[in-house]
C-alpha cells in the first residue's frame, strides 16, 4: 500500500485528496474542497486576476502543510479549464512550484487537455460502479467546462465543452434573479456546447448517466430534501427526472439570497449554481430524448480520484 496526494485546481474550486492505494482501490485519508474562483473573469479578460491567484495560493499553502503532516511522498496537481485559457498561467505555475516544491521536491501543477480531464473524471467516477449498468455517460460539470464521456471501464469517446457554471453565469446571467431573456440566452449557449459534445460522444448508447462535481451533488442534496449536506448519503444517490427538473427550475428562478438560505448550499456556489442548473436541465432533456435515460446517478468520486489512481 502506498500513499499519494491528488490536487484538482478548477475554475471554481481547488480540492485535495490524500489516499492510500491498494490494488487499484483508494482508501481516503483526507479529502477537502475550497472555493477559490481561480477562473474569476478569465472568460472575459483571458487572464487570471491577482486576487484569484492570491486566494489559490492561500488554499494551496494549507494543502501543502497537510501533505507534510500526512507524510505524502508523491503528489500530482492538475489544472483545468481556466488555466488552459489564461494568458498569464506562467505566474500560476511558478506559484505552485514554489508552494508544492517546498514539500515534495519538483512538484508543480500541470495543465491538462480537455480530453485528459474527461478521461480522469471518467476513471474516478466509474471505479466503484457495476459494469452491468454500463455503458455509462459521465458528465463532469465544472466551473469553466463540462466533460461528457462514454464508456464502461475504459473511455470510448469523450469531449470537453466550454460551458460551465462560472463561465455561463459571467457570460449570460447578470440579473438577480436572472431575467427570462438571460436564461434563454444561456440555454442557447449550453445547447450549442452540448451539440458539439454529442457530435463526438454517442450518448444514445448510454444506459446510465453519472454526474460529478459540485453542481450535481448539490442538486441531488436538494432533491433529497437534505437539511445539511451529507457526502456519504449523496455518493451514488439517484434522482429521477421528475424530482431533478423542478429543483433545477427553482434554482434558476431564485435570487442569490434565496439560494444562500438553502441548507446544503456551499457559499461559494450561491452565485453560479443557477448556471449549473441550466446545464443539468439541458443534459436531462437531451439524454432523455437520445438515450431514454430518466434518472441521474450522482458520484462524489470524480477527477480527483482519477488523478490519485493515475499515480497509483
Amino acid at each position: 500500500m502506498s500513499r499519494v496526494g491528488a490536487i484538482d485546481c478548477g475554475t471554481n474550486s481547488i480540492r485535495l485528496l490524500i489516499a492510500d492505494t491498494d490494488g487499484g482501490k483508494l482508501v481516503d485519508v483526507h479529502r477537502e474542497m475550497r472555493i477559490v474562483r481561480l477562473g474569476q473573469g478569465v472568460d472575459a479578460t483571458g487572464q487570471f486576476a491577482s486576487e484569484a491567484l492570491d486566494r489559490t495560493r492561500v488554499a494551496l499553502t494549507d494543502y501543502a502543510e497537510l501533505l507534510r503532516t500526512y507524510d505524502v511522498p508523491t503528489v500530482r496537481m492538475v489544472a483545468t479549464s481556466a488555466t488552459r485559457d489564461a494568458s498569464n498561467r506562467d505566474v500560476f505555475f511558478a506559484m505552485t512550484a514554489e508552494v508544492l516544491g517546498a514539500v515534495v521536491p519538483g512538484a508543480v501543477a500541470e495543465v491538462i487537455t480537455g480530453t485528459e480531464e474527461a478521461e480522469l473524471s471518467f476513471r474516478g467516477a466509474v471505479n466503484e460502479l457495476d459494469t452491468a449498468d454500463g455503458p455509462f455517460v459521465v458528465v463532469d460539470l465544472g466551473g469553466g467546462s463540462t466533460e461528457v464521456v462514454l464508456g464502461v471501464r475504459d473511455v470510448e469517446a469523450g469531449f470537453s465543452a466550454d460551458i460551465g457554471c462560472v463561465r455561463l453565469t459571467e457570460r449570460c446571467l447578470h440579473s438577480d434573479p436572472p431575467a427570462p431573456a438571460e436564461v434563454a440566452a444561456a440555454r442557447e449557449v449550453v445547447r450549442d456546447g452540448l451539440g458539439q459534445a454529442f457530435g463526438v460522444v454517442p450518448v444514445e448508447r448510454a444506459r446510465t448517466w453519472v454526474g460529478v462535481a459540485g453542481t450535481m451533488t448539490t442538486v441531488s442534496a436538494l432533491a433529497h430534501k437534505m437539511a445539511t449536506y451529507d457526502s456519504e448519503a449523496i455518493h451514488l444517490s439517484r434522482v429521477g427526472f421528475n424530482d431533478l427538473l423542478p429543483v433545477c427550475d427553482e434554482l434558476i428562478a431564485m435570487t442569490r439570497a434565496q439560494r444562500a438560505a438553502l441548507g446544503p448550499m456551499h457559499e461559494g456556489r450561491v452565485d453560479v449554481i443557477g448556471g449549473g442548473a441550466i446545464i443539468v436541465e439541458e443534459l436531462a432533456y437531451a439524454l432523455g430524448q437520445r438515450a431514454g435515460i430518466d434518472e441521474l446517478v450522482v458520484s462524489e468520486h470524480d477527477i480527483l480520484d482519477g488523478i490519485a489512481l493515475s499515480i497509483a
